[in-house]
């Protein structure tokens, strides 16, 4: 009876740190581009990391929604695009499928640098692809094909490297107790 009561008392502390970490990855990422808006490469950068370091570290369903927020924040804050906000609308399907991609792409991979680096490049010519399509359909506007295109390379793989490293790091000094 005792051994039931103990178990029942660590699955009861694993399954709430694990909602406290989801609790803390979701506020990181939609507060991190509604927080601080610009500069694009750093709030890019700090979110893709956010978003391996969640994938490295939840389980698949906990991560799904995390993958929303993000560009929830930045269309909430309005500033990142400046003037072109409102064109922000119809790329944010697509803008949750390029993390998806990155995410996925990271924790599928046996190799983690590797997964980031063809993550990396996956999002970046999807969502520069959609861009162009919607430049061209006059949806939106030519400053976007910049925004979708090279940014969303750099800063998929800065925040890939930030998470990688970091999620290294902890698991080294964590690993020494």
């Amino acid at each position: 009876m005792e051994k039931v009561i103990a178990l029942e008392k660590i699955n009861y502390k694993v399954k709430t740190n694990e909602w406290v970490g989801l609790g803390i990855y979701s506020l990181a990422a939609l507060s991190i581009p509604f927080a601080m808006g610009h500069p694009q490469f750093l709030v890019g950068t700090l979110v893709n990391a956010t978003l391996i370091f969640a994938v490295l570290n939840l389980k698949n369903y906990q991560v799904l929604p995390l993958l929303l927020l993000p560009s929830i924040g930045v269309l909430t804050r309005g500033l990142i695009f400046g003037p072109f906000t409102v064109f922000l609308v119809y790329m944010i399907p697509f803008i949750w499928m390029g993390n998806f991609i990155l995410a996925y792409s990271v924790k599928g991979m046996k190799t983690k640098w590797l997964g980031l680096l063809i993550g990396a490049i996956l999002k970046m010519a999807f969502l520069y692809s959609i861009a162009v399509i919607l430049i061209k359909l006059g949806i939106l506007p030519k400053p976007f094909a910049l925004s979708m295109g090279i940014i969303q390379l750099y800063t998929a793989l800065a925040g890939g490297v930030l998470a990688l490293t970091l999620n290294s790091l902890i698991n080294k000094f964590s690993n020494k107790r």
